[in-house]
């Protein structure tokens, strides 16, 4: 890779170059550009569903399906404390009521009295909610794990249901997947389009010292060392317009980063870069280089080839 930027001076002059000058870098600096937009929204996107996964893993819900509120509260009691008692159980927690009424009230919609800005509370005095238990399990819970909770508490309540959390959010990280993949094509797609425009940068180069590089042949130069010459210059080329697009790209995801910050709230929570994340965004650029310094070198040697 080093050898390909030392190359003596007099060579370097057969073919003119000039830092940012024509439309090749520009171009690499928008195709970088969008391609860190697109990287960066892939990587949160794997983040996220992973961090919720791992969250959500290890918990699971217990609903006690009750009509009579008396009875409901003795089971969710006795419930309540046959899972502390379990080695499986690392943590529960009983939902108050005022909470689960909290989660239910936005599905509910609104009601004559709460548009005329009274409370949603009376809508519920009819309505006989489910006791629900948060629990957080020491594993991540399995299907077998499913199995010892609704075995340990069927004897205390015949009408108590035992799910994973990861099922009630598994629509979402479903979609954070599907979104995943599609910027992940999108990165795909862009990389295409940028050998596309190197190789028609490349072959506009070739047409433009057609002159020059048969004088070379004739002093008896090789087609690789001709490659080399288009090759440094077309690598300078992407790398400046890389480092552009990636600084530009930066300033955007960083601006858009404090947004989600400020919503503060639930799984955009969860949409942040880690250190990693943001070394494969930094490396993009060279990438970047690499993959137009082959293409140029392929798309020279290929046209040389048929030159002579």
């Amino acid at each position: 890779m080093l050898n390909l930027f030392v190359i003596p001076g007099h060579d370097r002059r057969l073919i003119p170059e000039g830092r940012l000058s024509g439309p090749m870098p520009w171009v690499i600096a928008i195709m970088i550009f969008l391609t860190v937009l697109a990287a960066a929204m892939g990587l949160a996107f794997a983040e996220a569903g992973r961090d919720v996964s791992n969250q959500l893993s290890s918990r699971a819900t217990v609903q006690i399906i009750e009509a009579d509120a008396t009875i409901k509260a003795q089971q969710t009691n006795d419930v309540a404390a046959r899972l502390r008692g379990m080695a499986l159980v690392e943590e529960v927690r009983v939902l108050p009521a005022q909470e689960i009424e909290d989660l239910i009230a936005p599905w509910l919609g609104q009601t004559e009295g709460a548009q005329n800005g009274s409370t949603t509370d009376g809508m519920f005095e009819d309505i006989p909610l489910p006791a629900l238990i948060d629990l957080k399990l020491v594993r991540p819970a399995g299907e077998k794990e499913l199995k010892v909770l609704r075995a340990a508490i069927a004897p205390l309540s015949d009408k108590s249901r035992v799910e994973p959390s990861s099922g009630l959010i598994a629509p979402v990280i479903a979609l954070v997947r599907s979104l995943q993949w599609i910027a992940f094509g999108l990165v795909a797609l862009l990389a295409m389009a940028t050998a596309a425009a190197v190789i028609i940068a490349s072959r506009a180069a070739l047409n433009t010292h057609n002159e020059t590089i048969g004088v070379i042949h004739l002093l008896g130069g090789t087609d690789r060392q001709i490659s080399r010459l288009f090759q440094r210059r077309i690598a300078l080329d992407a790398l400046l317009g890389g480092i552009l697009g990636m600084i530009c790209g930066t300033i955007i995801i960083l601006l858009l980063g404090s947004q989600l910050a400020d919503l503060g709230s639930g799984l955009t929570q969860s949409f942040g870069l880690s250190w990693y994340s943001w070394l494969i965004i930094v490396a993009i650029p060279i990438l970047g280089m690499i993959l137009a310094m082959v293409t140029a070198r392929m798309t020279v040697m290929g046209a040389l080839k048929k030159i002579l």
